[in-house]
């Protein structure tokens, strides 16, 4: 029995099966354009957490973060035009692009306090958790 196999270029797609995707969609940087949600990398640090989304190309006017019921959603939406007018005809271009991600917090987040920064093309949102959430644990001696 014979088993066809797509390849793209010298790496045949044996993970294609298995994830749905081409060998280089998998290994390709996640940005707006390639699946239409940017990468996302969360820290945590002694104060809290950070978040840092990978969005290059977008002013920090594009994003919205919102925060609801410990629901943290950010998105971000972009609309370029573009218009060529000559003697003879009108060409106008429309491109958008659009993203949304949600997190759940832990109930050790201070709401409050949520700060953002958008620099070099990537949105960090810290998020600082709450003075009794920072205090170190105390060892319990077994009696």
């Amino acid at each position: 029995m014979a088993t066809l196999v797509k390849t793209n270029g010298n790496f045949p797609t044996l993970l294609g099966s298995v994830f749905g995707k081409d060998f280089n969609d998998i290994f390709a940087p996640a940005t707006l354009t390639n699946y239409g949600v940017p990468a996302v990398n969360i820290a945590e640090h002694e104060g809290g957490f950070r978040l840092e989304v990978a969005a290059p190309g977008l002013k920090k006017e594009d994003f919205k973060i919102n925060l609801e019921n410990n629901v943290l959603t950010i998105s971000a939406q972009k609309e370029q035009k573009n218009e060529e007018t000559t003697e003879k005809y009108t060409r106008k271009e429309f491109s958008f692009n659009s993203f949304r991600r949600t997190f759940t917090l832990p109930n050790s987040i201070d709401g409050e306090k949520i700060g953002a920064a958008y620099t070099d093309g990537v949105l960090s949102i810290e998020l600082p958790k709450k003075e009794e959430a920072k205090k170190t644990p105390r060892l319990i001696e077994i009696g």
